[in-house]
């Protein structure tokens, strides 16, 4: 399957616009995690996404996946499943603008992931690019211990690296699906994928049908998290992983401006030095000799 051809640029904008309502989706989702436990959310959400992604799909399908894509997107599925339960878990216990910092850590992952799975070019900077990112790493923590947030909080940034891995396989796994699958198709498959992990817990951890006052939280949501996977998917379809993953940094921004509304979360200065020396690293580490940013490059 190969995607019509579209300017980097217009891949990088809709990119950013999916992490932007990707960003929305993690303060909806804080507001339900606190209120009815990490669980009973993502499973109540992953019936919503089925349905919301099932009304784009179904209709419009010409034959069912079979074999490697189909492979693909059970594994991302399981993949997102881990993710999303560190994740969201995480985001209960330590302020969002937080834990999207550490997240940032992701994408300079996925850049050794691209160069291993996809072959794509790494620039010899990304060791030096990657000390500097955990540099960042360890200064967020460090203003963690001083503002003695306990337990919980540590455990909580300890799930967002985890998650953090979880997320730069699933950047890979991204653009090797978007390029054999459409978007609703990705988003259907995938949606399935988690609803069916998650219902393989139920008898184990089981779960009330939620209050109908988060009912609409649980549909906003599955908007939210149904309209980033599709515009994510055509991005990725469109552009290279190392190019896109840029695209992330602009979540930090939007987890504050979040935090800060609905949460009353201030952002520390550890917070704010930590994201700035993970992002200069993960920038330090995508770009390529000759350019001097992604929007410039693509705008030549």
């Amino acid at each position: 399957m190969h995607p019509p051809h579209h300017s980097p640029l217009l891949a990088f904008a809709v990119g950013a616009l999916g992490i932007a309502l990707f960003s929305a989706m993690d303060a909806v989702m804080k507001g339900l995690v606190l209120a009815i436990g990490v669980y009973a959310t993502m499973l109540w959400r992953s019936f919503a996404n089925v349905g919301l992604a099932g009304l784009l799909y179904l209709p419009r399908r010409k034959v069912w996946p079979r074999g490697p894509v189909l492979r693909l997107h059970v594994a991302r599925g399981l993949l997102s499943t881990v993710m999303g339960l560190l994740f969201f878990w995480a985001i209960g216990q330590v302020p969002l603008a937080q834990a999207i910092a550490l997240a940032f850590i992701a994408p300079l992952i996925a850049l050794y992931l691209a160069a291993v799975w996809l072959g794509e070019h790494v620039p010899p900077r990304t060791v030096g690019a990657s000390l500097l990112a955990f540099a960042g790493v360890l200064v967020i923590f460090v203003g963690q211990a001083r503002a003695d947030l306990g337990s919980e909080a540590l455990l909580g940034s300890l799930a967002v690296l985890a998650s953090a891995i979880c997320y730069a396989v699933n950047i890979i796994l991204m653009r090797q699906q978007s390029q054999a699958a459409g978007p609703a198709e990705i988003a259907f498959f995938q949606s399935l994928t988690v609803g069916a992990a998650l219902l393989t817990a139920l008898p184990l951890l089981g779960t009330a049908v939620p209050p109908s006052a988060q009912l609409p939280a649980l549909l906003l949501a599955a908007l939210l998290g149904t309209m980033s996977m599709l515009l994510m998917s055509w991005a990725y379809a469109r552009a290279e992983a190392s190019y896109l993953a840029t695209t992330e940094y602009t979540a930090f921004l939007w987890a504050a401006l979040f935090g800060w509304l609905f949460f009353a979360e201030p952002v520390s200065a550890f917070t704010l030095a930590g994201a700035l020396l993970i992002v200069a690293g993960c920038i330090m580490a995508a770009r390529r000799p000759q350019q001097t940013s992604p929007v410039l490059e693509a705008a030549a």
